[in-house]
């Protein structure tokens, strides 16, 4: 069985959920029309994930909060190794 990668595609939708506030879940986004294609593309997908309620961005779902929260500790914790190594 192979691995999952981190493709182009999965990058630019952990980058749309870095957006989200991640201490207010009120706080929502909306990507416009003039943004970069890849970024409406990513949205796009994670609405259809189910991880956000609009496909221009809208308010984070339960899941896409979840999926927020292990990203953004993700990143610290990559960022983090990076400078003690």
């Amino acid at each position: 069985m192979t691995q999952p990668r981190y493709t182009p595609e999965l990058l630019d939708e952990l980058n749309v959920l870095r957006l989200f506030s991640p201490v207010n879940h009120q706080e929502g986004i909306k990507v416009h029309s003039s943004a970069e294609p890849s970024m409406i593309a990513a949205t796009q997908r994670l609405f259809g994930k189910g991880l956000v309620t609009q496909a221009d961005g809208g308010y984070l779902t339960v899941l896409g909060q979840e999926a927020a929260d292990h990203a953004r500790d993700l990143l610290t914790l990559l960022d983090a190794a990076e400078v003690t190594t």
